[in-house]
């Protein structure tokens, strides 16, 4: 359903019904709010309510951001208010500075209620980033949209490699020789051959159960894939440090191909904890040998996310 729609049911329920699916939880249990003085439930009353479920690096909540600020935008006027619920995913997501950084950087403008103990998540009994809750001017919640899927949408068509975390607690396909020693330094190899979704190190790295440090520069990821965007979450351990890479596709440099935080070259630096964007490439999109080398130590790698 479309936002007109949405607001439409909200003000005139006879012009498209929808269910009351319960009443609006208190946000009470927001740990802080940015963008906005706190927030309640009660303090809502008489305004349409769009609560979106979001965490900053979650490639699907991206994908809805242009349409949602858009709303936001559009629709104060006419009595709607936003609220983003950040209920964080990776332990650098409870970082509130970090938070603040990326809304600015993404020009999310509307209100934020910091959920970093899941208090509103809970209230909701939610599950999903991005998760959409419409509510209406009596408080009640009239309709959700769960998120199956940066900014530009997904190319459906061609995308067979799914979402895949870095750290050994959640991943899949990992392939270096031997498997993965835990919290423990270790020096990996790639395999001689590949198939369609798996990936490796090689140098030195401290598998984590969140995360993947790079312990010696120099240090490389591999991924077989199969989409027209990579994404990888990752970020430099120290704050205020950095780490340059390169990234190559089937052994070159990226040229058309390349994300947008990288150049033609496949050059780029980790500066930030986000998600980077370092494949878009052209059609036909076919399965594709994807290497980042890290020419500095101290990077920590979270997840890759593909579209």
């Amino acid at each position: 359903m479309k936002a007109n729609q949405l607001l439409l049911a909200t003000r005139h329920p006879a012009a498209v019904p929808l269910p009351i699916e319960g009443e609006l939880p208190s946000l009470g249990g927001a740990t802080a709010w940015l963008n906005s003085p706190p927030l309640s439930a009660a303090g809502l009353r008489g305004k349409v309510v769009l609560i979106d479920f979001w965490t900053y690096t979650c490639i699907n909540w991206l994908r809805t951001l242009p349409y949602v600020r858009a709303w936001a935008e559009k629709y104060r006027e006419h009595g709607v208010v936003v609220i983003g619920v950040h209920s964080p995913e990776f332990s650098f997501e409870h970082d509130i500075d970090n938070v603040r950084r990326a809304a600015k950087d993404m020009r999310v403008a509307y209100p934020i209620a910091i959920d970093n103990d899941y208090a509103i998540w809970s209230a909701f009994d939610n599950h999903y980033w991005p998760a959409l809750y419409l509510v209406d001017a009596q408080g009640r919640i009239r309709s959700h949209q769960f998120a199956q899927g940066t900014e530009a949408a997904a190319d459906w068509g061609d995308l067979r490699s799914p979402e895949n975390y870095v750290g050994d607690a959640r991943t899949e396909n990992f392939a270096s020789p031997g498997g993965a020693v835990v919290d423990q330094p270790r020096v990996y190899a790639t395999p001689a051959h590949f198939s369609l979704n798996q990936w490796a190190l090689a140098g030195e790295w401290t598998v984590g159960r969140e995360a993947t440090l790079l312990n010696e520069a120099n240090g490389r990821i591999a991924y077989r894939f199969h989409a027209r965007d990579l994404h990888l979450v990752m970020g430099p351990a120290a704050w205020g440090t950095s780490v340059r890479f390169r990234v190559f596709l089937d052994g070159q440099a990226p040229g058309a191909a390349h994300g947008s935080d990288v150049d033609d070259q496949g050059n780029g630096t980790v500066t930030d904890q986000r998600l980077y964007q370092l494949i878009r490439q052209p059609k036909p999109i076919a399965d594709r040998q994807f290497e980042i080398e890290f020419l500095d130590a101290g990077v920590e790698a979270f997840a890759f996310t593909f579209g």
